[in-house]
């Protein structure tokens, strides 16, 4: 099992910048919670044994053969819409949206699980195809694939969840070598179908989606006249701004504290970071998630095959497009929407689901062609 494996190549700093991200998560939370009368320590204490949890799993699946784990690519994939089919039928709501499943006593969110069994699937069964990258019934089939998924995390609903899953198909495909024709066509649809999306939505008569959504995206086009939906925003930028460049000091935020900015431990924990760390706070926490993707497209260009390479770029794709979302919420650049910002954000599914790309990640770097140290 592990006549392939280099251990003088297993990445210890990757391990490191995993348990600075996570540490400033913990203390984040544990702020946000104690201070905000609609927190609760539990949340704290639930990230910090969640933590020791899955990292203990993380280390496990770094000496599990990623190869070994791709065989079964056709079983993980059934098992996810499998999950995400419990979930319309046995979901807890909270908030309107029925997200949620109890398995065995935990509570776990199947969307979050998703998206690296999406990327294990994407990468495994393009590896296998990579001769048909090109083929356009080929990239059709991967399309309806994940489609499938999509619509059933945007049913409960999770818009931003689902986009995260488009942006790992488009990731991978991109990064297998597909023909720039394909890249042209796929833009030259995009644009404006953004564009449509973006008029539709704002139409009194529209049902494909929901009220709150249509109120998060006409709040960032009509700041103006939807005031009274855009002070989440707006307390969230004050928040960044008050911390000027030290913070005010560990429970020291009172935006957190009159409960003036909602989910403060998830949606906008970078908030939370800001306020009580100031900027000299958020440029650390954006350079440890800078430093760990880089470090993971390092170990990406020296994997051993394919697979290996696309599993990354797929971890790294959510890693990225997360951390921009997330900060992007928090500082107002874009419509108001719930995506966790990685290793950081309250969340035990969040958690695991990044864990489990990390482990892989460390495999795939035991078993590369060369190494950098």
């Amino acid at each position: 099992m592990f006549r392939n494996y280099n251990f003088r190549k297993y990445d210890f700093f990757i391990i490191l910048i995993v348990i600075a991200l996570v540490a400033i998560g913990i203390v984040a939370i544990g702020s946000a919670t104690q201070i905000n009368s609609n927190g609760s320590p539990l949340k704290w204490n639930k990230q910090r044994f969640g933590f020791i949890v899955t990292f203990i799993m993380m280390i496990g699946i770094s000496f599990i053969n990623y190869h070994f784990i791709g065989k079964f690519y056709w079983l993980i994939y059934v098992f996810n819409i499998i999950l995400l089919v419990a979930v319309r039928f046995m979901g807890h709501k909270v908030s309107g949206a029925a997200r949620w499943i109890d398995i065995a006593g935990f509570r776990i969110q199947p969307s979050e699980l998703s998206k690296m069994m999406m990327v294990i699937f994407l990468a495994y069964i393009i590896d296998k195809n990579k001769h048909k990258i090109n083929n356009f019934f080929f990239l059709m089939q991967l399309a309806i694939l994940t489609l499938i998924p999509t619509f059933l995390i945007y049913k409960q609903p999770d818009l931003s969840t689902s986009l995260v899953i488009i942006v790992i198909l488009v990731i991978i495909v991109y990064a297998a070598g597909i023909n720039y024709k394909y890249v042209i066509g796929a833009l030259l649809i995009a644009i404006p179908l953004l564009w449509l999306t973006a008029w539709y939505i704002q139409q009194p008569d529209q049902e494909f989606f929901e009220d709150h959504q249509v109120s998060r995206v006409k709040s960032f086009l009509y700041p103006e006249s939807e005031g009274a939906n855009v002070w989440q925003t707006e307390n969230s930028i004050q928040a960044l701004g008050s911390g000027q460049l030290h913070g005010k000091g560990l429970y020291g935020g009172t935006i957190n504290k009159y409960n003036y900015l909602p989910q403060p431990q998830t949606d906008f924990i970078f908030s939370i970071i800001g306020e009580e760390f100031g900027f000299v706070g958020c440029s650390v926490t954006l350079f440890l998630l800078l430093l760990l993707i880089l470090r993971c497209l390092w170990i990406a260009k020296d994997a051993v095959d394919l697979y290996g390479m696309l599993i990354i770029v797929g971890f790294v794709a959510i890693i990225t497009f997360q951390t921009f979302v997330n900060v992007g919420v928090a500082t107002g650049i874009i419509p108001n929407t719930g995506i966790p910002l990685p290793f950081i954000s309250y969340g035990l599914s969040s958690l695991l689901t990044n864990m489990i790309g990390i482990g892989l990640v460390l495999n795939i770097s035991v078993q590369r062609k060369t190494s950098y140290y």
